[in-house]
């Protein structure tokens, strides 16, 4: 029996803490469905394509990116309607668009970025060829992109290693197969009990993130960390466990 962990919306929370965005993290913090409030704010035609829109615009995403990106085409806007969003988007969180901006002067200045957890990242101009012109320019998308996803992959690195060292204190009939970005994936026995134990201790395990990033980053992460679990006999056939 397989069991799959995900956590929830990673990349949002991190952003939203790394940010301070103010409505965003009293949006995750009440657990209100942002998806379906932007999809409303922001006239688009479904849930899952404001889903879409707010991950991919936090990994750098553009206005032309948008109106190109097949995930997008049944929308119909061009680059300027995109752009019409991404302002609404900034306009709403104010907070996340602060925070790009710091964090893209910050580099053009020092030429890194240092998250919580003290990775660095190093960044330079480079050279960008059309059909009229060569010049040199700064990978904003990659500036945007590397903090939410580095910090996000610190923080299941945590959680991951917090569940191993429970596994094996357990020493219940269970193998940790793999981490698929910011799932935890483990092959179980098909036992009722142990299928339950190995779920709360994942579930523990995640959202224990928050006092493991402190306990080792030295970093206060301002936002619970949740997390949704699948159980079934493979990847295909799985089924939202429900805990009592």
């Amino acid at each position: 029996m397989l069991i799959n962990v995900d956590v929830k919306s990673l990349e949002v929370f991190v952003a939203a803490d790394l940010s301070d965005d103010k409505v965003l993290k009293r949006e995750l913090t009440d657990r209100l469905d942002l998806h379906a409030l932007n999809q409303e704010r922001f006239n688009l035609p479904d849930r899952v394509t404001a889903k879409r829109f707010i991950f991919k615009l936090l990994y750098g995403a553009t206005a032309y990116g948008y109106s190109t990106d097949t995930d997008f085409i049944g929308v119909g806007f061009n680059e300027k309607q995109w752009q019409k969003v991404i302002d609404e988007f900034y306009n709403k969180y104010d907070g996340i668009a602060k925070w790009h901006t710091h964090i893209i002067d910050f580099v053009k200045r020092e030429g890194y970025i240092e998250i919580p957890s003290g990775r660095i990242y190093e960044y330079a101009p480079k050279r960008v060829n059309d059909l009229f012109d060569s010049q040199y320019k700064w990978p904003i998308t990659t500036i945007k992109n590397y903090p939410v996803q580095g910090f996000g992959a610190e923080l299941v690195k945590l959680a991951r290693v917090e569940f191993w060292q429970r596994l094996q204190a357990s020493g219940l009939p269970a193998k940790f197969i793999q981490t698929i970005h910011d799932s935890l994936v483990v092959d179980v026995d098909n036992d009722e009990k142990v299928v339950y134990n190995i779920c709360t201790m994942l579930r523990e395990s995640i959202e224990a993130t928050p006092r493991l990033c402190k306990e080792w980053f030295d970093y206060d992460f301002s936002l619970p960390i949740w997390c949704e679990i699948q159980v079934g006999p493979n990847k295909a056939d799985m089924g939202d466990f429900k805990f009592d």
